[in-house]
């Protein structure tokens, strides 16, 4: 009898729990979310952590510049609550497949968000002016804020490397997870904090570290860390390329081979997404020195970790380089 009764009682309760949830309905799922780069990525999973994981489009040692769609990209778009990049200045591969295959709302352009400072392209290979400015004379590099933005075919995109930038890139996505899934807006809101306090935690390293080598000049492979430059006040002489999907003439070599030879330049820096070669020429008969800067994390592992490892990880390749260490 007494095992009849702690049967039917173990029905009861399961029936209980089945009606209770017919009438509460099933939880909310969290919102699909997809980031196009891992720097985005890393600051849009630190917003998201605990609750969800967004996807990836650009993954490893891929670069958005060269990037081309593939049909599980696609497919990740066309099922996304939220698309998360920065705009066709960096993810060009994306610009169709934006319009075509996610609705307006579920789109998040970075580089319109508020707060978002945008600097121009530099449209010179060679600045003049030291510490990430360009004082050619053609308007490049200029910082823009609110209400005042470069035309957008000459937005430099790299804007997460302005740690002012990155915190403004998380109360964005802050804000639109939480108009997607009030239910999660409490742990958006707190993740959005601690992620600000965090990145203010990284830039006070960074300057910390990078201050012994402020003011030694070098170059790098493609213009990618203005940002950086301005930020944390550079003395960068010129880039090898404006653009990676050109490639440089046999008279811009040489003008960055000039460049570097008179400005006394300690190094030069390449970048693991593509290959080595022009960076040698450059330096190849002078005593430059070859470093290697990565603007998108290509080695390191994908989630809210990578943003402050990425600008720790700048900070030490400048540092060692320009302090005297050749990477290669």
């Amino acid at each position: 009898m007494g095992a009849m009764r702690r049967g039917f009682r173990a029905s009861l309760v399961a029936c209980l729990a089945v009606l209770a949830g017919v009438v509460a309905g099933p939880a909310a799922a969290a919102p699909k979310v997809v980031a196009s780069v891992k720097p985005v990525h890393s600051l849009v999973a630190s917003v998201m952590d605990g609750v969800a994981t967004p996807e990836l489009l650009v993954s490893g040692g891929q670069s958005p510049h060269t990037h081309s769609l593939a049909p599980s990209d696609a497919a990740a778009l066309s099922r996304a609550d939220l698309v998360v990049w920065v705009g066709p200045a960096l993810e060009a591969f994306l610009t169709r497949p934006m319009a075509n295959l996610v609705d307006a709302d579920a789109r998040l352009r970075l580089s319109e968000a508020d707060g978002v400072r945008l600097l121009e392209t530099r449209t010179s290979g060679v600045w003049d002016g030291g510490h990430g400015h360009d004082h050619s004379g053609d308007g490049g590099g200029h910082a823009h804020g609110e209400g005042k933005r470069p035309p957008a075919d000459r937005t430099d995109p790299h804007i997460w490397l302005d740690p002012a930038n990155a915190k403004a890139v998380v109360r964005a996505v802050a804000q639109r997870l939480q108009a997607l899934e009030p239910a999660n807006a409490d742990a958006y809101a707190a993740n959005a904090a601690a992620t600000r306090k965090r990145i203010d935690a990284v830039d006070a390293e960074v300057r910390e570290r990078i201050a012994p080598v402020r003011d030694v000049p070098y170059a790098v492979f493609h213009d990618a860390y203005h940002y950086f430059e301005r930020r944390y006040r550079l003395n960068a002489v010129g880039s090898i390329t404006l653009s990676p999907e050109r490639r440089p003439s046999a008279r811009r070599l040489q003008a960055i081979r000039e460049t570097v030879g008179e400005r006394g330049a300690a190094c030069i820096f390449r970048e693991p997404q593509f290959a080595p070669q022009l960076v040698r020429t450059v330096a190849e008969g002078t005593d430059v020195r070859v470093g290697v800067l990565d603007p998108l994390g290509a080695a390191i592992a994908p989630g809210p970790d990578l943003y402050p490892k990425l600008m720790r990880g700048l900070a030490t390749s400048l540092r060692r380089c320009l302090g005297g260490k050749a990477a290669d």
